[in-house]
């Protein structure tokens, strides 16, 4: 009898699992969780994420989009519903729409973080926080729930007779960068993929551009394309805001005077080898809150999706934003 006791004992010590296991499992229960994605979607990716999604459906609640623009009231819908985790599954708009959704919650921001699985054509958020691109190694950081809190810009503007507020959480730009966007053929960028930019970018190469104004705290620099940085990263892995940080409290403003041909010309060695534009022709400024300005219609971009015409004033919270990190 004793040594069948010890026997026993001994097969449950070896099936007992570490307390560091045993906590993050748990962990892993107690997060409620839903993922935010597009059903529509098409390419290989979206579809292997669809069949990928048949293996985690029992680990999370599945928000499918119905069109567009509804990311954001789902996210709404998903805090209000108590998720603590809410995953924008696709690109760089999609993770916008749904930050934006849960800053439209009473109390998003504190009862819900963001999470990302990348799956649009070029996920730079996703790249500068070093998320990987394959989907399950992706799902594996969430899962970790590593949280890291990030500044949060903000935008006011105004359409149709009445003042807007946006979100953003990378990049925002205005003149040439947002006039091509505002260009891009949608059914040439599933064909091309991230090849209708370029194409849509020669074509606002050349037209008119307008002079944009950035005034903050006294100072001004201008241009015909003005980058406005969150993080460091614009168009995939090229480094325009170099000093810009996710936590320092600031955006980061990169001003291109002229934006023609030759500018073109001059800018693209540097920025096809290095990814990185020449200093030489640069303005820069780093600000809490500023205003963008033209006196001739001009175009501005948030995390690559068009949104309206200037002016505009921008500002950042620091460090308000949740995200899960690797």
């Amino acid at each position: 009898m004793l040594a069948l006791s010890e026997k026993c004992r001994r097969s449950a010590s070896r099936r007992r699992v570490s307390p560091r296991l045993s906590v993050r499992k748990q962990n892993h229960l107690r997060v409620r969780t839903c993922v935010i994605f597009n059903p529509a979607a098409r390419g290989n990716k979206a579809r292997h994420f669809r069949r990928w999604l048949d293996g985690v459906s029992t680990q999370c609640t599945l928000k499918p989009t119905a069109g567009p623009s509804d990311a954001r009231r789902l996210a709404t819908q998903a805090v209000a519903e108590n998720f603590e985790l809410i995953v924008a599954a696709g690109g760089d708009g999609t993770v916008n729409e749904v930050l934006n959704g849960i800053g439209d919650a009473p109390d998003g921001l504190t009862r819900s973080r963001l999470g990302v699985l990348p799956l649009g054509t070029v996920n730079v958020f996703a790249k500068e926080l070093k998320i990987p691109a394959q989907i399950p190694d992706a799902w594996e950081i969430l899962q970790r729930g590593r949280e890291l809190k990030i500044d949060l810009p903000r935008v006011e503007f105004s359409a149709n007779g009445k003042t807007e507020r946006r979100f953003f959480i990378q990049l925002a730009g205005a003149g040439l960068d947002a006039r091509a966007i505002e260009l891009v053929n949608w059914q040439l960028k599933k064909k091309i993929g991230p090849l209708a930019y370029v194409v849509a970018g020669f074509k606002a190469l050349a037209e008119r551009k307008p002079q944009i104004k950035v005034r903050a705290d006294g100072q001004e620099i201008s241009g015909e394309m003005i980058l406005v940085g969150n993080g460091k990263l614009y168009g995939g892995s090229f480094e325009i805001l170099p000093a810009a940080d996710l936590q320092d409290g600031l955006l980061h403003i990169c001003a291109l005077p002229r934006a023609n041909f030759l500018t073109l010309a001059r800018c693209a060695p540097g920025f096809l080898f290095k990814k990185k534009l020449p200093e030489k022709m640069l303005q820069r400024l780093r600000a809490k809150r500023f205003d963008l300005t033209s006196e001739t219609p001009a175009a501005f971009e948030l995390d690559g999706e068009w949104v309206g015409n200037l002016p505009a004033t921008f500002s950042v919270e620091q460090k308000k934003l949740r995200v899960i990190v690797p």
